[in-house]
């Protein structure tokens, strides 16, 4: 125990007891003592150690990426720069070696509605025509999206697509400006999972997002995706290119959009109804994202589901702040 205070009456104390002659510990307590400055020094110095191990503490136990993780993610200065996301939207994967065969059908996974209908040509031409906006803007980061969401297949859409690209060299093989997201389900997570990835990849958000994909799609990601994530309209954009569809199987894809887009309305986060649905049926081999740990601001937009499917999430965002 410290000595009693000097303006402390030093009469009979034992160190064993509470009880003091005269007074209480509590008394003893309250009384007045003089400290000298270098007791002063040094009492402040200990308190900021204490507070700065305490704060380390907290850092390295706080929610996050673990240690283990972080020693292994190596900084690259290109991706400091960079505030521009380019999204494609998978369809179906490419299974080919060469791409002087990626319109043989026979090399890629596709629907029985994506047959004969010159839909490959389609998703080729999404994919140089974003990787070219890539090569013309330094600040930009392509992301490839799309899940493992064929049951026979042991790759996903965004790597099809990234390899597809390499293959057909419209991207140089040091290229570093192009990514994928394994995760996505659906055209709302190919937006909302693409800007987490850029995220992971860059350790910032976009400033500004470009979408290549169907025309047939572009009132869906522009009216309904980019309002469900309250991305500003004036930095989206959304470039369309159709295949050559037949006129009547043109027709029928465009009522197939066109159902797609109500129910989109109706849930706008694909959590109730045949969209929630879908998303169960491509998910064949039980895949699950990582943006809850590495794009945390994000997990409650992630996880929001009101009861009203119309209902937008109001909570804040690292775009709308």
């Amino acid at each position: 125990m410290l000595p009693l205070p000097v303006s402390y009456p030093q009469q009979k104390f034992s160190y064993g007891k509470i009880a003091i002659r005269d007074g209480t510990l509590l008394n003893v307590l309250r009384s007045r003592a003089r400290v000298t400055n270098l007791g002063l020094v040094i009492l402040s110095i200990v308190a900021f150690f204490s507070l700065l191990l305490n704060v380390n503490i907290w850092i390295d136990t706080a929610p996050g990426l673990p240690r283990s993780i972080l020693s292994t993610l190596k900084g690259d200065r290109i991706v400091e720069n960079l505030d521009h996301l380019i999204i494609v939207p998978g369809h179906a994967i490419w299974n080919g070696a060469s791409a002087e065969q990626r319109l043989d059908e026979d090399l890629w996974t596709l629907e029985p509605y994506q047959r004969n209908s010159g839909r490959v040509e389609a998703f080729y031409q999404h994919i140089a025509h974003a990787t070219q906006l890539s090569l013309q803007d330094e600040h930009a980061l392509v992301v490839f999206s799309g899940g493992q969401t064929r049951r026979d297949t042991t790759t996903t859409e965004a790597e099809s697509y990234m390899r597809l690209a390499m293959q057909a060299n419209l991207l140089p093989r040091d290229f570093t400006r192009a990514t994928t997201d394994n995760y996505a389900l659906d055209s709302h997570q190919n937006l909302l999972f693409s800007i987490a990835r850029f995220h992971e990849f860059t350790g910032v958000y976009p400033a500004r997002i470009t979408v290549v994909g169907y025309e047939m799609k572009r009132k869906r990601f522009t009216d309904l995706h980019r309002t469900a994530v309250r991305w500003s309209r004036s930095r989206f954009e959304y470039i369309g290119i159709d295949s050559n569809d037949s006129p009547s199987e043109s027709k029928t894809a465009q009522e197939g959009e066109l159902k797609t887009y109500i129910e989109t309305s109706k849930d706008m986060y694909h959590c109730h109804s045949q969209l929630l649905q879908k998303r169960r049926n491509r998910n064949h081999h039980r895949r699950f994202h990582p943006y809850h740990v590495s794009s945390p601001e994000l997990s409650d937009l992630m996880e929001w589901c009101p009861s009203e499917g119309s209902m937008l999430y109001n909570g804040l965002l690292p775009w709308t702040q």
